[in-house]
C-alpha cells in the first residue's frame, strides 16, 4: 500500500483536524494509527452520457480533492464528520442515511462484501464544488473506500475499488451511472487524460503534454443527479435500444453497438426523442476517438472542435444542457486562446470546461472571469485546474 504526495493540502489539513478535534475519544486519541486518503474531482473533455451505454470517454482528473481521514474503531459503527457542513452522522451496518452520509454508508456496505472492514471514525473535507458537475460524489466514494481499506489494513486494486464505488452509487444512492466518474477518480494520472472503454473497462493514459490549461466555468446552477432527468435519459436509451434491436433483428447489447448507418436504416422505428438520444451516443463515441487521436498528436484545435460538437449534441440531441451552460460555452469559445469548451458532467446545471492554450491561461481566465456574471449568471465563477492523479493515501503525520 503506497502513500503519495497529497496535492490537496487544505482538505487534508481540515480532515485531520476534524478527526482529532471533533471525533476524539479517550481510547483512540493516541493508540491507533490514522490514515488519510484523497481522491480528485474530474472534468470530461469528450464522451458525455456514453458510459452507461457501454461507450467511450475521455476524462481528466483535476486538482480539487476530497480528503477522508480515518481511524479504526472497536465496533462496527461509522462515526463520520463532514467538515464542510459541520455535520456528524453515526452509521450502523444496516443503516441507509440520506444526503452525503448515503455515499459513505453505501461504500462501506459494498466493501464489506469483499473485505473485513471495521468500524471507523471518519472526517471528510473537500474543495471539489458540490453540484458543479465535477463528480464530488465519486471523489467522496473513492477517498472513503481507500481510507476504510487502510483502516482495515487491507487493499484492493484500484480498478476493483472503483467498481465497488460504482456499485455503491447505483445501489445505495440510486443514480444509474456508468463507470466514468469512479474510473476517472481512481485511475487518472497527472498531466494526462484517460481514454476509457466502458464496455471492456480497458483504458490508456493520453498525455496532455503540459501545453494546455483547463478552465472550469461553474454556472452556479446546482444539480443533483438522483433528482434530475439523468435516470430518465438512461431509461430512454434502453427504450431506443430495444426498438432498434427489434427493428434490425440484430443482437444489440447497448447503444455502443449502434452506428449511424444502422440508426438511419431503422430511424422510422423510433420516435423523435429516442432517435435523438441514439444519435447523440453514436456520434459522441466517434468524437471521443477523434479527440483521443488528436490529443495524442498534440492537435488541440481538433480536440476543441470535438468538445464544441459534443456540447451541441448534448444540448440538441440529448437535451441535458441549460441556458447558463450554453452561455458559458459561448463565452469561452468566443475568447482568444480557447481551443474548445463544453458542458461537463451529467448536465441540468453544473459547469462547463474549456481547453486553453497553456501559455495564455492567465489572460484567458481573467477575460472570461470579467464577463462571467454578465453572460452566465450572478453566481458564476471561473477557476483553473491542473490534471491530477487518482485516489491515493497521503502522509497522515
Amino acid at each position: 500500500m503506497t502513500r503519495g504526495q497529497s496535492g490537496a493540502t487544505e482538505p487534508v489539513r481540515r480532515a485531520k483536524s476534524s478527526l482529532q478535534a471533533v471525533l476524539a475519544t479517550k481510547s483512540s486519541e493516541t493508540e491507533r494509527d490514522s490514515f488519510v486518503a484523497v481522491a480528485p474531482g474530474r472534468v470530461n473533455l469528450v464522451g458525455g452520457h456514453t458510459d452507461y451505454n457501454d461507450g467511450l470517454c475521455l476524462p481528466t482528473a483535476v486538482d480539487r480533492h476530497v480528503a477522508v481521514a480515518a481511524r479504526p474503531r472497536d465496533d462496527d459503527l461509522l462515526r463520520v464528520h463532514a467538515t464542510d457542513f459541520d455535520e456528524t452522522a453515526t452509521i450502523g451496518p444496516d443503516d441507509a442515511p440520506d444526503g452525503w452520509a448515503a455515499y459513505v454508508a453505501a461504500v462501506a456496505r459494498v466493501l464489506r462484501e469483499q473485505v473485513a472492514v471495521p468500524g471507523a471514525d471518519l472526517a471528510i473535507a473537500s474543495d471539489v464544488p458540490t453540484g458543479a458537475g465535477l463528480s464530488s460524489s465519486a471523489a467522496l466514494e473513492l477517498a472513503t473506500g481507500r481510507a476504510l481499506l487502510a483502516a482495515a489494513d487491507a487493499d484492493l486494486p484500484t480498478v476493483d475499488l472503483a467498481l465497488a464505488c460504482w456499485r455503491a452509487e447505483r445501489e445505495g444512492v440510486g443514480v444509474e451511472c456508468g463507470i466514468l466518474d469512479q474510473f476517472a477518480a481512481g485511475l487518472c494520472e497527472p498531466d494526462s487524460a484517460l481514454f476509457l472503454d466502458c464496455r471492456t473497462r480497458e483504458y490508456e493514459q493520453v498525455s496532455l503534454g503540459g501545453a494546455v490549461g483547463i478552465l472550469v466555468i461553474d454556472t452556479g446552477v446546482s444539480h443533483e443527479l438522483a433528482d434530475s432527468g439523468y435516470n430518465d435519459r438512461v431509461r430512454e436509451c434502453r427504450e431506443a435500444l430495444s426498438a432498434l434491436r427489434e427493428a434490425s433483428g440484430r443482437s444489440l447489447d447497448a447503444l455502443r453497438d449502434v452506428d449511424r448507418d444502422l440508426l438511419e436504416a431503422h430511424a422510422d422505428a423510433l420516435d423523435a426523442a429516442h432517435y435523438r438520444r441514439a444519435r447523440h451516443v453514436a456520434t459522441e463515441n466517434e468524437r471521443v476517438k477523434r479527440a483521443r487521436d488528436a490529443l495524442s498528436a498534440g492537435d488541440f484545435e481538433r480536440v476543441g472542435e470535438a468538445m464544441v460538437a459534443g456540447h451541441e449534441s448534448l444540448r440538441d440531441d440529448y437535451e441535458v444542457s441549460c441556458s447558463e451552460l450554453d452561455a458559458a460555452v459561448e463565452l469561452a469559445t468566443g475568447t482568444d486562446g480557447v481551443y474548445g469548451a463544453r458542458m461537463t458532467g451529467g448536465g441540468f446545471g453544473g459547469s462547463a470546461v474549456a481547453l486553453v492554450d497553456g501559455a495564455e491561461l492567465g489572460r484567458v481566465m481573467d477575460a472570461i472571469d470579467a464577463r462571467a456574471t454578465e453572460w452566465v449568471g450572478a453566481d458564476a465563477r471561473v477557476f483553473a485546474c491542473r490534471p491530477s492523479g487518482g485516489v491515493r493515501l497521503v502522509d497522515a503525520r
